[in-house]
């Protein structure tokens, strides 16, 4: 149902809220601001560095599709990788540039806005050691074509890490609950609009394992490794206000329990894959 929506939509909705931008109540642009973005994205999401594997990629070459603001380009580039950052989003990607100068780490980024069903045209071709697309392939109109790009820049021994929406995740049965007053049959329409912090979002693809695994297998790629992770378990008026309070039905369940469930019923479904021999 999507793939009419035009990508100058999707471009709109970024550029009118960066993914993350409200992490932090300092002084846009600042040291003290990235700082603060990064470790409060890393505190809720905390599977994010151990699926990256930032200091994996010491003197190898990463090509990052939706680096939005920065944070895991700045990651892969401190730990010492060569990284071409690819958004959409002019407005992310001025932020993004900025960050990586307040961090000394310009040299090691070379950033592009570009479509990411048309890198082709943007990118440089070259093959790079990890492909990296977190939270990103879900929300443009044909996750088909981005994957179609994708095989122009890997090799034989590549890695693709890429993290998309689960089908079977808590989120969507609370959208589906609270949003949707369990009108099912509008589920795709009702995932895009209260996928993101911002609602409105115009694109939303969820998938389930095989269908993420079937999509990738088209396109010459098999997964090494897929499972899934993040529950967001706080109250969202106390959130927004830079408090952590935990929704009542999560605050009686012991961490070994909690953890046990996101990795049933997370919302990113985070898969690593290779290319077929």
């Amino acid at each position: 149902m999507f793939e009419k929506i035009e990508i100058e939509k999707v471009k709109g909705y970024w550029d009118s809220r960066p993914c993350n931008i409200r992490h932090s109540l300092q002084p846009i642009g600042t040291k003290e601001y990235f700082d603060e973005v990064e470790a409060r994205k890393y505190f809720v999401e905390s599977h994010i560095p151990y699926f990256a594997e930032f200091e994996s990629w010491e003197s190898k070459k990463v090509l990052e599709i939706g680096c939005g603001i920065g944070t895991a380009a700045i990651g892969f580039a401190r730990h010492g990788a060569l990284v071409s950052a690819v958004d959409l989003s002019k407005n992310s990607l001025t932020l993004a540039k900025q960050r990586a100068e307040i961090y000394g780490l310009s040299d090691r980024i070379q950033f592009y806005q570009a479509n990411a069903e048309d890198l082709t045209n943007i990118v440089p071709i070259e093959a790079y050691d990890l492909v990296y697309s977190f939270g990103v392939i879900h929300h443009t109109p044909n996750p088909s074509k981005v994957l179609e790009q994708i095989r122009s820049y890997v090799k034989v021994g590549s890695k693709v890490k890429i993290m998309v929406y689960y089908r079977y995740s808590w989120k969507v049965f609370w959208i589906l609950l609270t949003q949707g007053k369990g009108r099912f049959w509008r589920l795709s329409e009702l995932v895009a609009e209260n996928s993101e912090a911002q609602t409105g979002c115009p694109i939303t693809y969820i998938y389930s394992r095989n269908e993420i695994c079937k999509l990738l297998e088209s396109h010459g790629f098999h997964a090494t490794d897929i499972w899934v992770d993040h529950i967001f378990p706080y109250s969202i008026p106390e959130y927004v206000n830079y408090e952590y309070v935990r929704e009542w039905y999560f605050r009686w369940m012991p961490p070994s329990l909690f953890h046990w469930l996101e990795s049933q019923i997370g919302w990113h479904l985070c898969v690593t894959a290779e290319v077929k021999p």
